[in-house]
């Protein structure tokens, strides 16, 4: 018993002096990537570009982003002033970046409503679009296009939807408590569960993106040293496979969507637990200060005027 307790306080040592010799590293190694671009932005050099695929799902990419996390917050709880800028700011560019993707949706409309008149009314086998230098493409391949909005929508509209208070919350016990419970939970649950979740789905969809643009195949459980030997042979093997002959030849670009959403989501995490700080701190007063809400104008009825969407 004692030679186990002996070996967890070890790990237990160990494990964290490497978490906080991380967090120091994560300082040295932003300055020595903003300092070196060449290094891992100079994609006419393959070693380069083997750098940014290694890095981008790397241990040093996450200390990074969580130290600047972690500093962010220590400014803010001293200056909350500070904080509730970078909340606002950080919640307007998912609303702004929702606001514009949402048109995706009419897109989508019109595109499949040109479809049906072209191929049930003119019986023709393609669509051209352009002037001047005219794109045209099978109907198979506008058709299978439609995936991509809804792809849009779903992948870049979530965070929006998430400060727009759309999701479905599953709850059991959140309406029943105070307003700092309530914050709070909100708190443990975007440190828990909405960060790690994101990091785990980056880990697997970033390399699950670059096997799909370039050959020899990167993995997430190669080292530099490995990837680098490998780079002698890259070249640009980008996915242009559709489902049907003349379906849709760029789902590569689903692989990018799946790496930005999840983006997205961390960013979502940090943005939600600085909000749900500030209005544990500052009071049940501080519910939803500077939320930007979207609302949907309603005809006068003698009741209210707005309906929230």
């Amino acid at each position: 018993m004692d030679e186990q307790g002996a070996t967890g306080g070890f790990w237990l040592v160990d494990g964290t002096w490497w978490v906080l010799k991380n967090l120091v590293l994560a300082v040295w190694n932003l300055g020595y990537a903003l300092t070196h671009p060449h290094l891992w932005l100079d994609w006419s050099n393959s070693e380069a570009i083997m750098r940014f695929v290694y890095y981008g799902g790397s241990v040093e990419l996450f200390f990074v982003a969580f130290t600047t996390f972690l500093v962010i917050f220590a400014v803010g709880a001293w200056k909350t002033g500070f904080l509730w800028g970078v909340v606002r700011v950080m919640e307007a560019i998912f609303n702004t970046i929702g606001r514009v993707v949402c048109w995706a949706g009419l897109m989508m409309v019109i595109q499949q409503v040109v479809i049906v008149f072209m191929q049930r009314i003119f019986a023709r086998p393609s669509i051209s679009l352009g002037l001047g230098i005219p794109v045209e493409f099978d109907i198979s391949w506008w058709a299978e296009e439609l995936k991509f909005y809804n792809a849009l929508i779903v992948a870049l509209c979530l965070t929006y939807t998430f400060v727009q208070k759309g999701h479905v919350r599953v709850d059991l016990v959140y309406s029943a408590v105070s307003h700092r419970t309530k914050r709070a939970i909100d708190m443990v649950g975007s440190l828990l569960f909405m960060m790690p979740m994101a990091v785990l789905i980056w880990m697997y969809s970033w390399f699950f993106m670059w096997r799909h643009l370039i050959v020899p195949n990167p993995s997430a459980s190669e080292p530099l040293d490995r990837l680098l030997m490998k780079a002698r042979a890259l070249r640009w093997n980008v996915e242009t496979i559709g489902f049907s002959p003349n379906g849709f030849s760029a789902y590569f670009l689903f692989k990018i969507l799946l790496v930005a959403m999840t983006g997205l989501i961390f960013l979502q995490a940090a943005t939600f637990f600085y909000r749900s700080y500030l209005e544990f701190v500052e009071g049940e007063g501080s519910a939803d200060k500077h939320l930007d809400k979207d609302v949907l104008a309603a005809a006068p009825t003698g009741g209210h005027e707005h309906a929230e969407i």
